[in-house]
Order: structure tokens, then sequence, then C-alpha cells
């Protein structure tokens, strides 16, 4: 007789391991539901934690790095939602207020202090000019942005006169370079001065993009005219006045040939 097929035996070897296979099925059934519950109600305790308790909500507000500005100030400014949720907290707009509201910032990092607080981390604008204005002087920063207006002028920062000429070849180089682009040349200068130069420089004077000048203290000049190459300028200056201590007037508008003078 023959024997059974390959069929009827597989058959039979399921049938005498037909419960032990549907326990493990069932167990391991069992246990993904299980986890699946776990990981829910742990996403879910998660969520609580972070919008729904009072565990992570804003209860302080830090402010660094200010100069001229108050704490006060920068905090009322940010406007911080004290008692909201932590995670919940819209940083970019905060930000975005800090410099609409406050321009002297020049930048500012809003971080997340978990569990309560939020840090305001402020970097201020420093003047390198100064216009003066109605009695009072509006400072400018070394991109040319004016940034705020106060009743004393700050030390060590020298004023800038536009003394434009609105006739000949100065009238076409006004039309060329308006007045806010003349100032970011100034800036240009202010910034390539030597610095020993720059703590006697008490004016910037600008008359034309090619003619801008420097008034030092002890009634001394130094005719810069434009902003291009400064650094070549400040290095002939600098030898300039070791040379010649005792001149009085100095050209460096063009840095390779320097002129001095003592009147």
């Amino acid at each position: 007789m023959a024997g059974p097929t390959t069929a009827e035996r597989g058959e039979r070897q399921q049938e005498s391991s037909g419960p032990p296979l549907r326990r493990r099925r069932a167990l391991r059934l069992r246990t993904i539901i299980i986890l699946a519950v776990a990981l829910a109600l742990s996403a879910g305790g998660g969520l609580w934690v972070l919008y729904g308790s009072q565990w992570a909500r804003v209860e302080r507000v830090s402010v660094t790095g200010t100069r001229e500005l108050t704490e006060g100030q920068v905090t009322e400014a940010a406007g911080v939602p004290v008692g909201e949720p932590l995670i919940s907290v819209d940083t970019d707009a905060i930000e975005a207020r800090l410099s609409r509201e406050l321009p002297r910032i020049d930048t500012v990092d809003v971080v997340r202090s978990w569990p309560h607080g939020i840090s305001l981390k402020v970097t201020e604008r420093t003047a390198v000019l100064l216009v003066e204005s109605d009695g009072k002087f509006v400072e400018v920063d070394d991109e040319g942005v004016r940034f705020a207006t106060v009743s004393k002028a700050p030390k060590a920062v020298p004023l800038l006169e536009l003394t434009l000429s609105r006739s000949g070849s100065a009238a076409a180089s006004l039309r060329r370079f308006d007045e806010g682009r003349l100032m970011r040349e100034a800036v240009r200068v202010a910034g390539s001065v030597p610095a020993a130069v720059a703590r006697d420089t008490q004016v910037v004077k600008v008359r034309s993009y090619d003619d801008i000048s420097l008034e030092l203290s002890g009634e001394r000049t130094v005719a810069w005219g434009s902003a291009e190459k400064g650094s070549a300028k400040a290095r002939t200056l600098t030898a300039l006045m070791k040379a010649e201590p005792d001149a009085r007037h100095f050209d460096v508008s063009v840095p390779t040939a320097p002129a001095s003078s003592a009147s």
C-alpha cells in the first residue's frame, strides 16, 4: 500500500503542532497590543507634561548682554507669555518684537531654559558716528543704521557732518550717491582709521563721495578722500604721523603719495 502523500503528511504535522503554534501566535499578538498601549500612554503622558501640566510652564524671563537698555525694557518689549506651556512659546515672534520695538538691539537669541524659563541673550548696537539733530544726537552703527537718539553725546564717538555741495562735480556725485550712501561711506572710513587716531577723531566731514576728511583734537586734520583703500590709507597715516609729529594737516587721499604740513 502506498504511503501518505506530501500534502497529507503536512496536514498531519500541522494538526499535531496546531495548539502550541496557535498559543505562540496569540502570545505575540498580546505582546504587540501591550507594547502599543504602553507607547500610547507614554506619548500621551509626555504631551500632558509638556502642554497640560504646571511642570513645564513659563515662570521666569532672564536677560543678559544689555549695556544701555535695562532688563525691564527688554522683558516688556519681548512680551513673553508667562504661564503658557514652555514648548508652545514662539521664539521667532519674540525676536521679531524685540528687533521692532528696540532698534538698539542688533541681535537676540531666545532660548528655552527647561523647565520654567526663557532666556533672552541680547547684543546691542555700538555707535561709531553721531548725527546731530535738534540739539540731540542720533547714534549710527557700523552698518550705517540709525538706531537711537540720545540727549548727551557718548564719549569717543565722532560727529558726522554732511556738508554736501549742490553745485559742480559735487552735485553730480550727490545725484549718484545719496545721503544714505554717503553716510555708509563715512562709516567705512571711521572703521578704517587707526585706533590711535580714532580716539582723537572729533568729526568725520563728508563733502562728497571722494572728499571725506577727519578733524582731530589739537586742530589737526586728515584729508582721507573716498572710503576706498582704507587699510592702505591707515598704514600710510600711521607712518606719516610718526615721521611728522609736529604736522597739523595730513593728506592720505592718495596713499602712495601722502603729504603733510604744519599749517
